[in-house]
């Protein structure tokens, strides 16, 4: 399966490099597993009774004992364990180096466009390398956590600035819309009441394309017209917008989530549980901007 982000497109898990799960969805030891859609198949035990000398070293003993040959155990896969593990180190990394911008990155008068320019500076380069990342084929752990130090630069300054100078408590509100969020999509995930198909994935992406184009244009306005551009960002347009990009967030989190469990079904190698917590963060870090903007309006409008 392949998930996309609503900036950054990744690699998923299947042959063709589709979503896996809008092929032929897997079935817990169903041979359609092993054989179809599957680039991470391993021969099952049928095959190995047609050819037991093949690819299997048990085979001479299983046949000595009268059983039937069975494959051997599959190592080195990908496991939930191995996305938490690897998401936590990529969203503490960012946390890490957003606290510290916080700290060490005055915003007072005489600061605020220095340390404002280097949270900018910080979020170019965290796009460069989401990008190269994005375009690799195999999973850069150093690529992926030199990311989230960029993009922890760049939050913990725009956090700083709204906290202190727009609404109070902003950070702090936008980190726990965040937390709901993903909670409340990954429950209704497991509950069944969010199914990711080819018709939901289609529809998702197609908002999110319409969505990046009028906020492009937006901000193209915004940079050669002068003030809020065609008003997308601001008043009760800013309002809409902001939720509508809070939906999108949480629906890319479903195909997040899809994405992992189409992974660990499809026996994944270990490392692409690197993607998995790629693909998370940047979502995660889309839902939280888009709340802190939210907050960030609601407040200016008071």
């Amino acid at each position: 399966m392949r998930s996309r982000n609503p900036v950054f497109s990744r690699r998923g898990f299947s042959r063709d490099n589709g979503y896996a799960g809008f092929n032929t969805a897997p079935q817990a030891g169903g041979p359609a597993v092993a054989t179809q859609g599957n680039p991470y198949a391993q021969p099952t035990g049928d095959q190995y009774a047609q050819n037991p000398y093949a690819q299997n070293p048990y085979a001479q003993q299983d046949l000595q004992h009268g059983a039937p040959p069975q494959a051997p155990a599959t190592t080195g896969r990908m496991t939930i364990d191995d996305v938490v593990l690897r998401t936590g180190s990529t969203l503490g990394v960012l946390i890490l180096t957003a606290a510290l911008s916080w700290a060490l990155l005055p915003i007072d008068d005489a600061n605020i466009s220095r340390s404002y320019g280097i949270g900018i500076g910080a979020a170019l380069i965290g796009m460069v390398l989401a990008f190269a990342q994005s375009f690799k084929r195999k999973a850069s752990p150093a690529l992926i956590l030199t990311y989230a130090a960029f993009e922890g630069v760049f939050l913990g300054v725009v956090s700083n600035i709204v906290d202190n100078r727009i609404a109070d408590g902003a950070a702090m509100q936008a980190v726990i819309g965040t937390m709901a969020v993903f909670a409340g999509v990954l429950i209704a995930y497991k509950a069944g009441w969010i199914r990711v198909n080819r018709r939901f994935y289609g529809f998702v992406m197609a908002a999110a394309l319409g969505f990046i184009l009028l906020m492009t244009v937006n901000l193209l306005f915004a940079v050669f017209g002068g003030g809020d551009g065609l008003g997308f960002r601001s008043g009760a347009l800013g309002v809409v917008f902001g939720v509508i990009g809070i939906i999108l967030g949480a629906c890319f989190l479903a195909l997040d989530f899809k994405q992992v469990e189409d992974g660990i079904a499809y026996g994944a190698p270990r490392e692409e549980a690197w993607f998995a917590a790629f693909g998370l963060t940047l979502t995660l870090v889309w839902i939280y901007l888009e709340f802190l903007r939210l907050i960030s309006i609601l407040n200016s409008s008071d």
